[in-house]
């Protein structure tokens, strides 16, 4: 009975078009991806630092983009970041009408992840901030859930910084998948990728917390945005907020684009050296059949 249940379930609910499972697959990546991430860097402001510091934030991203690659990877390739389905698609990798399913889904994911750490923390905010939730100021709260550039930070610093850190990340991501390289063991990736945050968060995190991720920072400052904190959100730092957008695609294309043509582009072509292979076996075991065949003619005719 058991069985013929969850058979019927399966009938019924299961979705049959391939775009709406990588949909959901990507929604829900990213919904981990900031839960953990944005909820670690709660934890450590919301408790003054007693219970995090810099260390564990980059842990919750690095083990969040780990945990999201695993959920999602799967279906949809784990791509929890516009940025990275970006490059998918200047390579090839990703058909370029799912873009827009993907970086929907991210977005929602995103959105719904930092709506869960408001929620899990709401008594945390009031008793925080009493009430007042901020940008600035002692009590701010608003780089729980969005980047925000360090009083050193130029919008051009700021752009570069999106862009290199960004392309890093993507240009890892390739080497790792990339099965004409070393790459990593299968089943490993996600945990290789999540080192790839931890390396970026402990040396390119001191302008502004290596959003690197479109989705990631524009989900979460939209919720801020509707959720009490106001249009502060996305004035403040000079408009900061179009940097840890536009950035991370730039990086994404640039990454891609070098990436191809110093490594992939000249990795041996197996798939036409094959053919070519196969061609001179077929030609060998022809001249042989001949050979055996002119034998045997030989032998008949000594034989008469």
């Amino acid at each position: 009975m058991e069985v013929q249940r969850k058979t019927s379930m399966r009938q019924h609910c299961a979705l049959k078009h391939g775009i709406f499972k990588e949909f959901l697959a990507e929604f829900l990546g990213t919904f981990v991806l900031v839960l953990f991430g944005c909820g670690s860097v709660a934890q450590t402001v919301l408790s003054r630092n007693t219970l995090g510091e810099p260390l564990t934030v980059h842990i919750g991203f690095s083990v969040g983009l780990m945990m999201a690659a695993y959920v999602s990877g799967g279906v949809s390739g784990g791509h929890v970041n516009p940025a990275v389905s970006l490059a998918m698609v200047i390579l090839g990798k990703l058909k370029i009408w799912k873009f827009p399913f993907y970086v929907i889904a991210q977005f929602l994911g995103a959105f719904a992840g930092a709506a869960a750490v408001f929620g899990l923390y709401y008594d945390a905010f009031m008793d925080f901030t009493s009430g007042i939730l901020s940008v600035t100021g002692i009590n701010a709260t608003g780089h729980i859930f969005a980047s925000y550039p360090a009083r050193h930070l130029s919008i051009l610093g700021g752009f570069i910084d999106q862009v290199v850190g960004t392309g890093m990340l993507v240009l890892c991501i390739l080497a790792i998948i990339d099965g004409g390289n070393i790459g990593a063991p299968k089943g490993v990736e996600p945990l290789a990728i999540g080192l790839i945050i931890m390396a970026i968060g402990v040396s390119m995190g001191l302008n502004c917390g290596y959003p690197l991720n479109p989705a990631r920072d524009l989900g979460p400052r939209l919720f801020t945005a509707v959720a009490g904190w106001g249009m502060e959100v996305f004035s403040t730092g000079n408009n900061w907020w179009w940097i840890p957008v536009a950035g991370p695609m730039v990086g994404g294309v640039v990454a891609a684009v070098i990436y191809y043509l110093l490594i992939e582009l000249h990795h041996p072509h197996e798939e036409h050296e094959k053919p070519h292979e196969e061609e001179e076996e077929e030609e060998e075991e022809d001249e042989e059949d001949e050979d055996s065949s002119l034998k045997d003619k030989y032998e008949m005719i000594t034989m008469s």
